[in-house]
């Protein structure tokens, strides 16, 4: 826990810089970029003062979570429209607001939002983490809520859209790099759309086999081992985080057919990058809580590569495995 507060940290130096090479003067920023990224920053700031305020008094901290499909949203429109409504920024923000909406209806669906909008389902895993010893104190909780899930995933979701703000002055037409930026993002849209409604799907039938039979060895395969299998699952152990990082990273490509960038790099290719940071840190957490739940959890990870289709879950190997490392103990 210690390590991934440090790595939260040195990530918020980070996008702390690049919004500080935005709005240097003399630093290759137009003053329209610089104008809007104070715009964005207001707004970025503001949500961080909501999160936490709300989150503190409600003990409810999955309010960046409520935001996070709606922020990006909201940038990618204010940079398309102070932008001029170029063709790219609206493609750009177009995809954005695609994969906004398919990650609100599934957020919604597992009963996050409340017309209490202060109240909704908090994510599962804020419990688990409270559970730490360095969060004994309400105080060290609260440095936390504001350092990490208020203030960092509020400059995260905001790093992830500044791709889209080089691209404001670019004058260049659509070429080839927008065309593969715009069909990998749809691509990976796809996929963890697909991937969700396979999770989803696989957990409501699962509750209501719960609900009759009463125990999870009770329920029939692949419905006993207590976690997904089916499908792309059976394959890939996330592939919903693939398709999230996917899409962020294949959006930045944009500003590789803007022009903006040198030799494919540009500078706001730090705030997608920090995003898969991110992601290792929340699959680790998740596979964590899973291998102390689910017996057969580990033998999956050893099974099933994270995000390559390398091999198939095979759930007899693993009962095996897991009867021999039984044997070995006793």
């Amino acid at each position: 826990m210690k390590k991934y507060v440090g790595t939260a940290l040195t990530s918020l130096i980070v996008l702390g810089l690049i919004a500080v090479c935005f709005v240097q003067p003399g630093a290759g920023w137009s003053e329209l970029q610089r104008e809007t990224l104070k715009t964005l920053v207001i707004l970025c700031l503001s949500s961080v003062a909501y999160c936490f305020i709300v989150g503190e008094l409600a003990q409810n901290f999955s309010q960046m979570d409520k935001l996070w499909s709606v922020l990006p949203v909201a940038y990618t429109w204010i940079i398309a429209v102070r932008g001029g409504m170029k063709l790219r920024l609206v493609l750009y923000a177009v995809i954005v607001t695609l994969w906004g909406i398919r990650l609100t209806v599934n957020f919604a669906r597992k009963g996050a939002y409340s017309l209490k909008f202060w109240q909704g389902e908090e994510d599962y895993r804020w419990s688990i983490v409270r559970q730490n010893p360095l969060f004994r104190s309400r105080f060290a909780w609260a440095l936390f809520d504001l350092f990490f899930i208020s203030l960092y995933q509020n400059a995260l979701v905001l790093g992830i859209c500044l791709p889209a703000l080089a691209c404001m002055d670019s004058l260049q037409p659509l070429g080839e790099w927008d065309y593969i930026a715009a069909g990998a993002a749809v691509f990976f849209l796809l996929l963890e759309t697909v991937a969700d409604e396979v999770q989803w799907k696989f957990h409501q039938q699962k509750k209501k086999l719960l609900r009759e039979k009463g125990a999870l060895a009770d329920l029939p395969a692949p419905y006993d081992l207590g976690f997904n299998t089916l499908g792309i699952w059976g394959v890939m152990r996330h592939p919903n985080y693939l398709g999230e990082q996917g899409v962020w990273m294949s959006l930045y490509f944009f500003a590789v057919g803007a022009g903006v960038s040198s030799a494919g790099f540009h500078i706001t290719a730090i705030g997608p990058l920090l995003l898969i940071l991110l992601f290792m840190g929340s699959s680790a957490l998740g596979e964590n809580i899973s291998g102390k739940k689910y017996p057969l959890y580990r033998a999956y990870t050893e099974q099933v590569a994270k995000y390559l289709p390398l091999r198939r879950f095979d759930p007899a190997l693993a009962g095996q495995a897991a009867e021999e490392a039984a044997e070995v103990q006793a």
